[in-house]
């Protein structure tokens, strides 16, 4: 069975703008979440598409022109994964008609209470809206040491462990989501909200020996995958090449030029230089040649060898907040 990384190569290798293909990979990637699961309530958003046929000709079409897309993008700051990726998501909604507005924030009574929060997105849905959510997210799966421990969705650990995904997925459908509630919200919203959604893409990471464990409550089986390892166990790793991904690069599956990647030898000397003075995990591709390119085939977070027992202590205060 084909993996992700080989399934979008299959569709969309002939993407050659960066922005383009995250803009693929965000329109056309699994999310994280089931739909159905009791654990969401019916509030998992979905993109409707237009036909396969038609969908292939718009990207096509961008990426040979990408000039409308770069010039959307560069009004943000583009600092932030999350911003990056919603803001991608906003171009596609506002040039098929369906926004009707994007990061409408709600402000205290008054204007002098500060910011309530702010509507991700609001879409057209008839006469009425629908608001959306919007997280781009990746965790690692620690479920510590106890054999009886039963896994859920607070053992999948930010890379900078400052959250887990139950604690994010809490806050997003217990706060967020009931935003159009709020009285100041429905002071400045001119149609009726019908429903409210979340629309959650991203990549989750597992231990070689998590790969085939029974999917947890509440996660799509489909979602994207990859794996953790620890700097010293790369050297145990078969590294054909790599290619060590900026955080804007982490969406969609790397192609890139053969002298862009590194050999196994290069690639330890660079991954031990960057965690003498820094502590944050590298989302690592691993490539191998297909014709004239180079394409990953599986990735991967690296982390310094303290990351577990840091991970452990964390797992107890994220349950605890």
């Amino acid at each position: 069975m084909e993996n992700f990384q080989a399934r979008f190569h299959h569709e969309w290798q002939h993407l050659q703008d960066a922005h383009v293909r995250s803009l693929a990979w965000i329109l056309t990637s699994p999310g994280l979440l089931a739909r159905h699961s009791p654990l969401w309530q019916e509030q998992i958003a979905s993109l409707v598409l237009p036909d396969k046929a038609s969908l292939h000709a718009w990207l096509l079409q961008l990426d040979q022109q990408p000039s409308a897309l770069h010039e959307a993008l560069n009004l943000h700051k583009q600092r932030r994964l999350g911003h990056y990726a919603e803001n991608l998501l906003g171009f596609y909604l506002r040039h098929h008609g369906l926004l009707y507005a994007h990061g409408l924030q709600v402000h205290g009574k008054g204007g002098g209470g500060g910011t309530v929060g702010e509507f991700d997105f609001l879409l057209h849905q008839a006469d009425d809206l629908v608001h959306w959510e919007i997280a781009t997210k990746f965790y690692l799966l620690e479920t510590g040491a106890d054999a009886s421990h039963i896994p859920d969705l607070y053992d999948y650990l930010g890379p900078n462990l400052a959250d887990t995904l139950g604690s994010k997925m809490q806050k997003i459908f217990h706060q967020q989501l009931v935003l159009s509630q709020h009285p100041e919200a429905q002071k400045i919203l001119p149609k009726k909200v019908l429903a409210a959604q979340a629309l959650i893409k991203g990549w989750l990471f597992y231990r070689q020996s998590q790969m085939a464990a029974g999917l947890i409550e509440g996660l799509a089986a489909e979602h994207c995958r990859g794996y953790w390892w620890t700097l010293s166990e790369i050297e145990q790793l078969a590294i054909p090449y790599a290619l060590i991904l900026p955080r804007l690069q982490w969406l969609a599956p790397a192609q890139c030029a053969p002298d862009a990647v590194m050999e196994k030898g290069d690639l330890r000397e660079v991954l031990q230089r960057y965690f003498l003075g820094d502590n944050t995990p590298v989302m690592l591709a691993i490539m191998s040649k297909h014709g004239k390119v180079m394409q990953e085939f599986c990735r991967g977070m690296v982390v310094p060898d303290d990351w577990l027992a840091r991970a452990g202590e964390q797992r107890r205060r994220h349950r605890t907040v």
